[in-house]
């Protein structure tokens, strides 16, 4: 069984929802993106989504676009982040992997090297938000043979196509809680629980979760009543960001990844 699978039917048998942390790889460094994994895991997440550094990433707002940049002032790329999160795996981390990355990187790759490589390295799922559902069909054939979950993002505007994109989901279903690209929000859209019901009945049984937005305890107790995962992109980006002058300094190196940790566990409450 896929471990996001495994993952989910365990926390639903415990009642709990998952909490997944986005990160960006290579944010300030690659070395330090399997410690801030190895602190994020130990503070309680359950699964984490990848973000593999792009020059122009649509989908991300402020935050995320400039952990991108200082990521990329290192010249690396989607071979170097895929290597880093099989070291993450001898390193100790334990709970699924979601690769996030825009299709562009995996074409130049090669898909089928892409889809080996993503696999070999550790990975149970990948979300590729620039590629629609009418046009995945090659990498989503791909993606299976590879026992990889190919994760479908469904938002409040895509309402004519839940049905067909929740549907086909494997994994789960990352329900984008609002318009507009990434960003901590104070509210979301009005109608967003009808949404996420929406969903979830599309989805038949798969999991749910929600993020774009989600950046405090309330919010994530909120959503959990109505999701099977919550994902927190931009906050914590933004404190590895704030972080940053202390994981660059070894004295104090420990007190950066703590921060990063006590925002994690402050999240789960």
């Amino acid at each position: 069984m896929n471990l996001i699978d495994q993952t989910f039917s365990r926390l639903r048998e415990s009642g709990q929802t998952a909490l997944m942390p986005f990160i960006t790889m290579g944010d300030p460094d690659l070395p330090t993106t399997i410690e801030i994994m190895k602190e994020l895991q130990a503070a309680g997440a359950d699964l984490f989504e990848l973000g593999i550094p792009y020059s122009d990433p649509l989908a991300d707002g402020p935050v995320i676009q400039a952990s991108s940049q200082r990521a990329l002032k290192h010249r690396i790329n989607l071979l170097d982040c895929l290597g880093t999160a099989k070291a993450a795996r001898e390193a100790g981390v334990t709970i699924p992997m979601i690769l996030f990355t825009y299709f562009n990187p995996v074409l130049q790759l090669g898909l089928e090297r892409a889809f080996t490589l993503i696999q070999q390295n550790g990975f149970s799922g990948a979300i590729i938000p620039d590629l629609p559902i009418e046009e995945d069909r090659e990498v989503r054939q791909l993606a299976e043979r590879h026992h990889i979950h190919l994760i479908p993002l469904v938002a409040p505007t895509s309402q004519a196509r839940i049905q067909q994109i929740a549907s086909q989901a494997k994994g789960f279903v990352y329900c984008v809680s609002s318009l507009g690209v990434t960003g901590v929000r104070s509210d979301f859209h009005a109608e967003i629980d009808e949404f996420l019901a929406t969903v979830k009945r599309a989805a038949a049984g798969v999991p749910i979760a929600i993020g774009f937005g989600i950046s405090t305890h309330e919010q994530v107790e909120r959503f959990a009543k109505s999701c099977d995962g919550v994902i927190v992109g931009s906050a914590i980006v933004r404190i590895i960001g704030e972080a940053g002058p202390l994981l660059a300094d070894p004295a104090r190196r420990e007190e950066g990844l703590k921060q990063i940790g006590d925002f994690v566990r402050q999240l789960k409450g």
